[in-house]
């Protein structure tokens, strides 16, 4: 068993982490046992376990628990940069995350993750054009976490949404790597027009809570846009705006906001 389990390490650190995590858990908290062993320890690799997380939360007496996990089974086996997409989503939360001390807390815990990777998988179904399953997949998210994301948005890789209370990402959206945004956030359109209509949101930007980005616009890769903020016009990189309607009120104060989590406007400047 423990060649087994250096085998793992040496393969998927990320993994391996986890187990290990989850191993500590389950004898400080025996309560919490069945949970924990049903979430990540009766499974062999991380896509499995997610998988099953997912699947579990997004089940409903319209679609068993059973059928979710072949439609995520599927997805995650067929399209191997989903798992790659949801190890930096969770290796960024616990970066980014002050709250966040050990990688299992996302995958059993934190929302923000859990409903990024509901999206990831209805995108997937998009893709193959399977749309109605994935508009199922939306609601359900919308449902359960509180999150709304179009599954034809598009999203990079790296992304941390904390607390992750009323995010809406419309279907025209693009939102790069490495991006992090705080509860109520909005990426949405300005009116009845239709194609592309949402924002485009660079790499690396900060997104603070309860922003509203609104119509086809650019916000420039490593920006800052400040809590409650209403941006309607395209923000250069590396800038901080802020305001309703927002504006240019600094520099982003370093080279990568969206890690640095810094929102207090002049005091990094």
């Amino acid at each position: 068993m423990a060649k087994a389990h250096e085998q793992v390490a040496a393969v998927d650190p990320v993994w391996s982490r986890i187990r290990t995590e989850a191993e500590k858990s389950v004898a400080q908290e025996p309560l919490l046992g069945g949970l924990v062993h049903t979430s990540i320890l009766h499974h062999s690799n991380f896509e499995h376990a997610l998988c099953f997380r997912i699947s579990l939360k997004l089940a409903s007496d319209e679609m068993s628990e059973q059928i979710m996990r072949e439609i995520a089974d599927e997805a995650f086996t067929s399209e191997p940069g989903l798992g790659r997409a949801a190890r930096a989503d969770l290796v960024a939360t616990l970066d980014r995350d002050p709250a966040c001390h050990r990688l299992m807390q996302p995958l059993l815990f934190y929302k923000g993750f859990q409903a990024v990777q509901a999206y990831r998988l209805g995108h997937w179904l998009w893709d193959q054009g399977r749309f109605d399953l994935a508009y199922y997949i939306q609601a359900r998210t919308s449902e359960v976490f509180g999150v709304d994301i179009h599954p034809a948005a598009r999203i990079g890789q790296g992304i941390m949404i904390d607390h992750a209370h009323s995010i809406v990402i419309g279907e025209t959206a693009v939102v790069g790597d490495n991006v992090s945004m705080l509860h109520s956030v909005t990426l949405g359109g300005t009116g009845k027009e239709d194609h592309d209509r949402h924002p485009k949101i660079g790499d690396g930007v900060l997104i603070g809570a309860g922003a509203k980005v609104l119509g086809n616009i650019r916000v420039g890769h490593c920006s800052r846009i400040a809590a409650g903020s209403v941006v309607l016009e395209e923000v250069p990189p590396m800038k901080t705006v802020a305001g309703v309607p927002a504006r240019i009120v600094g520099e982003a104060g370093c080279s990568q906001p969206s890690m640095m989590m810094n929102h207090l406007i002049g005091a990094a400047d």
